[in-house]
């Protein structure tokens, strides 16, 4: 990216017979947006002209045939296809999810070229996307493979963050997937990622148990004893303020969370639930642990209003200036590094 030029910021926009599309045209339906980066939307002239049409958006565009030809103060499309699948709102069909996955593949090839400098990604149907050449559950399984790092499933506001030990698999496969070795990658990861992305310099992680009440000792399962307390007391050692395991039940409606910079809940449904009540609209998922910056809006295709022009646009704005706010604190944060007897400005 040259000095001059504005970030540039791809997005793939989901599946088209969702709400991905239009949630970001609303976001830049906004002109003043366009002050702050320079979108590059991976889809075609005529899809995006369709949308905007169907919903009523009154917002303009510039179509390129490559993202290096985007043009800084205007919402630039790259056509990725000449076959558009026929737009059938609400309905998840097998070619809307070509679409969305052909959208994603070309947004994060453009990213690993550094045509792009990061990624927002509206929303895919996991279902839908799935062919012999996409067999991920989903977007983080799949930068995890495409980027450099390891990759974590963080849910984030300004003022909370919820990390997953494991995301996308059967609760019944939970308590059998959560070792030692995982711990320890998921709690590295988090204080990497609050340190370089977020400008905190002593993050404090609190960790969830597996089990309800934490096991009770023993009385309802021996994972947290004999596997998560073990580990927090070696990374504690080790010097990470990481605490735990806490009981998920009250962790959340007592304001427990506040006195923490992350949680790292033991799986999915355990910190997504609390997290999406206290936040939804304002939520954002961010792909933590990667060499390139990725948010989403905590929202999935919504196909029950989708076409219908009433999506609200705030969660996919919020994912816009979160991935901002990342990326810049990070090229901040890799000055400081490379000279570090320069007082560094931190939260903590």
């Amino acid at each position: 990216m040259k000095e001059k030029e504005k970030i540039r910021l791809g997005i793939s926009i989901g599946d088209p017979n969702g709400i991905g599309c239009e949630v970001a045209l609303k976001t830049f339906e906004d002109s003043r947006m366009l002050d702050f980066c320079t979108p590059v939307i991976f889809a075609s002239n005529k899809m995006i002209s369709s949308q905007k049409n169907h919903l009523g958006i009154d917002i303009r565009f510039n179509g390129v045939k490559e993202p290096s030809q985007a043009l800084d103060g205007k919402v630039n499309v790259v056509n990725i296809s000449k076959n558009d699948p026929k737009l059938d709102f609400g309905q998840p069909t097998s070619e809307a999810g070509a679409y969305a996955i052909e959208s994603l593949t070309a947004a994060v090839k453009s990213l690993k070229q550094n045509h792009v400098d990061l990624l927002v990604t509206a929303p895919i149907n996991k279902n839908n996307v799935q062919s012999e050449t996409f067999t991920f559950p989903g977007h983080t399984d799949y930068l995890n493979q495409e980027l450099e790092g390891d990759s974590l499933m963080f849910m984030i506001t300004d003022s909370l963050k919820v990390g997953l030990l494991t995301d996308h698999i059967a609760v019944k496969e939970v308590a059998q997937s959560i070792t030692p070795k995982l711990i320890r990658e998921k709690v590295k990861t988090i204080e990497q990622s609050l340190r370089m992305d977020f400008g905190i310099r002593k993050p404090k992680i609190a960790l969830l148990g597996i089990n309800p009440h934490s096991g009770d000792n023993g009385t309802i399962g021996e994972e947290d004893d004999k596997i998560l307390k073990p580990a927090v007391e070696d990374l504690f050692n080790e010097g990470s303020l990481v605490y735990g395991p806490y009981s998920a039940d009250s962790f959340f409606g007592s304001n427990n969370f506040k006195s923490f910079d992350a949680i790292l809940a033991a799986y999915h449904d355990q910190g997504l639930i609390p997290f999406k009540t206290l936040s939804f609209g304002k939520g954002v998922n961010y792909t933590a642990g990667l060499s390139k910056v990725r948010t989403s809006p905590d929202h999935g295709t919504a196909y029950e209003i989708a076409g219908k022009g009433v999506a609200d646009p705030s969660s996919f704005k919020e994912a816009v200036f979160s991935a901002l706010k990342i990326f810049k604190q990070r090229k901040e944060y890799g000055e400081l590094t490379k000279n570090p007897l320069q007082k560094q400005r931190t939260k903590k």
